[in-house]
């Protein structure tokens, strides 16, 4: 299954059902080894799917939404998830009708056999939709990809300086790097069934972690709520907020991974709903404790003070960091197998030793660019935007702008959408919109943004947004009254502050 994923303890089958192809499970599992690596690997069902787009969508992004509110206001915070994440499951949505078109007629002309093959988003633009827009399609996806990775490994970095800061966050860029490269051992979307029920449940607590956390602490001394203050802050908190809900850039490839996926219709809406329980209480609260301080701090342990509860945190967003690593990362480990011909290879340690030059790249970008926060909203606004909004939608209006599409189509719109005229009127909306706030004012605001923290901190920076050190005796001090040293709050210093 899946170019080798499904290794030994699964014979696959051939189902036709809704039309196309299925690959379903055939005969027993024998022994007790081959039930428990089913029960923890083999992840092919609608609840496999609800658990990797949920854990895969909030990610290190939970830590930077209370920063995005302080840039946004209480109230624009609010609205904006409620907004993108509608907009997101519209797009995901999107993304699954096209997929399911794509492969019904493909092998409706019986021309593809996708048992070892994974299908991809670019390969669906092609199939639907000619060469022109699979290379758009491929440049915007890989590119968000590779940047989602980045941030990955910059989100390590960040975070486990808050427990140990006897090394600089560049020297943890160099160890978390070669930690995440052994995510080239994973076969598929289809084998992370345990990790993706593991994320959710990190992410989760995390959340509420910094709920609770936040409301025990109350207002810091002198708390202000200004935001939002200026055009270049709001817009760069509102891209963020367009990149945490989307998320799907990985969609098509666990739709593939599952054993029905013409059932994903809902699921993102449905893992969506579940997201927002966790990032609007835990923004909110963050924000009502510690208001513009966040503007310094686009990392929301940073304010919260040392306790086990916060350190359980940063080891759970640790590990969830290399899930979602592996998660952005697996789609470009597929593409270059296929550039190079190894995707259907069934040893693993070959194709393992063929994606090793993926990671290299990705690396070396989060030593260059370790500005966590303001990195977000850039590649929210300058490749989120394309590749999970505008494409999809435009696809899905190129793909049946013909009558005999749409009176074929293999999904048709639902009713309580107005069908093919509400559709279009919604896709129109979704690209003007995104086009206009998220690319255009957005991209302004977060490359402002992102080249000022260029010009504040520098390339290849040591320690991003880290604490001066405290005098000495100040810290003797600390250290005899038993409390860990006081975090730093003002925006007086280069090293911390984030324009």
């Amino acid at each position: 299954m899946e170019g080798g994923a499904g290794g030994g303890d699964k014979v696959v089958e051939t189902v036709i059902a809704g039309n196309y192809v299925e690959m379903e499970s055939e005969g027993k599992v024998r022994d007790v080894k081959s039930r428990v690596s089913n029960f923890l690997w083999h992840g092919g069902s609608v609840y496999d799917a609800w658990f990797s787009c949920a854990s895969n969508q909030v990610a290190q992004v939970l830590l930077t939404l209370p920063y995005s509110f302080s840039q946004l206001g209480m109230l624009s915070g609010i609205m904006f998830q409620l907004f993108y994440g509608l907009l997101g499951s519209w797009t995901a949505y999107l993304i699954s009708v096209l997929y399911v078109e794509y492969r019904t007629r493909k092998e409706r002309e019986k021309k593809a056999d996708f048992r070892n093959h994974v299908i991809q988003w670019f390969e669906v633009l092609d199939g639907l939709l000619g060469k022109h827009w699979r290379n758009v399609g491929l440049a915007f996806n890989c590119t968000f990809l590779l940047f989602g990775s980045v941030i990955q490994l910059i989100a390590c970095a960040s975070n486990i300086y808050y427990i140990n800061d006897n090394l600089d966050k560049r020297t943890w860029t160099y160890i978390f790097g070669a930690c995440c490269a052994t995510t080239v051992f994973i076969p598929s979307f289809h084998n992370y069934r345990i990790w993706s029920f593991l994320g959710l449940v990190m992410t989760t607590y995390t959340a509420w972690y910094l709920t609770i956390a936040s409301i025990l602490h109350g207002p810091m001394e002198g708390v202000k709520h200004s935001g939002p203050t200026k055009m270049v802050l709001y817009f760069t908190g509102a891209t963020n907020i367009l990149y945490t809900f989307g998320g799907h850039a990985v969609t098509v490839e666990i739709m593939h991974a599952m054993w029905k996926p013409q059932k994903f219709k809902s699921i993102y809406l449905l893992a969506t709903l579940y997201v927002l329980t966790l990032t609007l209480p835990s923004a909110s609260a963050v924000y009502w404790a510690f208001g513009d301080a966040l503007l310094n701090h686009s990392n929301a342990f940073s304010l919260l003070p040392k306790s086990p509860f916060r350190d359980m945190a940063v080891v759970l967003m640790l590990i969830h960091q290399f899930i979602t690593f592996g998660f952005a990362c697996t789609p470009l480990y597929f593409v270059w197998e296929k550039a190079i011909g190894l995707h259907e290879c069934k040893s693993m340690c070959k194709r393992a030793a063929a994606r090793l030059p993926v990671v290299i790249p990705i690396w070396f970008l989060a030593i260059i660019f370790p500005f966590f926060g303001p990195i977000n909203s850039a590649v929210g606004s300058l490749l989120v935007s394309f590749t999970v909004y505008i494409i999809p939608a435009l696809a899905h209006i190129f793909t049946f702008k013909s009558a005999a599409a749409r009176e074929n189509a293999v999904e048709q719109p639902p009713k309580w959408f107005g069908r093919w005229v509400g559709a279009y009127v919604i896709n129109i909306f979704v690209v003007v919109w995104v086009l206009i706030v998220g690319f255009g004012f957005g991209g302004w605001a977060s490359v402002t943004n992102f080249v000022r923290q260029i010009d504040t901190f520098g390339l290849f920076t040591k320690c991003y947004q880290c604490p001066p050190p405290l005098p000495l005796a100040g810290h003797l001090n600390a250290t005899a009254a038993g409390a860990a040293p006081p975090m730093y709050h003002g925006g007086h210093s280069n090293h911390t502050h984030n324009l």
